[in-house]
């Protein structure tokens, strides 16, 4: 499919889209901006090929789309630039982030609105990143399972992702911490989202907490179905923007002890609601 002078081509039926036929380094018009925030409410994310960005053109590309987000625990953070964040791993590397399905900062009162991820170096192999839709994994619930969690909250945590983990956290004084819809409506397409994941949400506030356990670890099934995911293998130059609000994303860290490295700005978004 061709909109506004760039091409989209779907990866999977419910997740994905190649974007071909745009220069992130140059400064793209109102009209394709638009087009580009359509897709990725459509799509969930979006990748970008051969690219060649500075670090100001990143970030100048993700401020179409909003102000930068400041990671509230990251270590590793490009120098001079404190909106970018180093993603980094090699040999002496003991753990990275996002070895399981979340969204970004979930645990923030307003989570980020999207992530662009600029891939410098890659493995031989490996190092793929699984995304999935969470726009599919709701509409594939049943109408009794999505009644009884409309209109449900749960809290998200950051306290035992960021304890002891990152220099800074270990012994703060106070972690991120929200409530959230378990449904969110996305503010662009107007569709219903699951947004829990197993990384920062803790428990489901209307419920006890057996219940609210055994709940979440089926909604955490949902997200991990496969027909709801796509996956992408990095190429250096290559970009993912992904938008946390109806996507979640998975890191796979199979390629021990080989260095991957890659710079990350994330945009700021707003408190998520649910609409009937």
């Amino acid at each position: 499919m061709t909109v506004d002078r760039f091409e989209v081509r779907k990866m999977t039926p419910h997740c994905g889209a190649e974007i071909l036929g745009i220069d992130l380094a140059q400064r793209l018009d109102d009209a394709r901006i638009d087009a580009l925030r359509q897709a990725l409410a459509e799509h969930c994310v979006l990748f970008f090929r051969d690219q060649q960005l500075t670090p100001e053109q990143q970030k100048a590309f993700g401020r179409r789309f909003g102000e930068l987000h400041l990671h509230p625990a990251w270590p590793r953070l490009l120098e001079g630039h404190p909106e970018i964040m180093e993603i980094y791993a090699d040999a002496d590397t003991k753990r990275i982030a996002g070895e399981d399905w979340h969204s970004d900062v979930s645990c923030d009162p307003e989570p980020p609105l999207g992530t662009i991820l600029y891939m410098l170096e890659v493995p031989p192999v490996g190092g793929d990143t699984l995304f999935a839709s969470m726009t599919a994994a709701y509409e594939a619930l049943s109408t009794p399972m999505q009644r009884l969690l409309e209109g449900m909250t749960a809290l998200h945590d950051g306290e035992t992702t960021y304890r002891g983990r990152y220099q800074g956290m270990q012994n703060a004084a106070s972690y991120p911490c929200a409530e959230h819809p378990v449904i969110r409506t996305h503010p662009v397409s107007g569709r219903k989202a699951l947004f829990v994941n197993r990384i920062f949400t803790r428990r489901i506030l209307q419920l006890e907490k057996h219940e609210s356990d055994a709940l979440l670890e089926m909604l955490f099934r949902q997200v991990e179905t496969p027909e709801f995911q796509c996956r992408f293998r990095w190429r250096p130059g290559s970009v993912a923007f992904w938008d946390n609000r109806c996507a979640q994303h998975h890191a796979l860290w199979d390629y021990y002890p080989q260095r991957r490295r890659g710079l990350r700005v994330t945009i700021k978004g707003e408190r998520p609601v649910y609409r009937p």
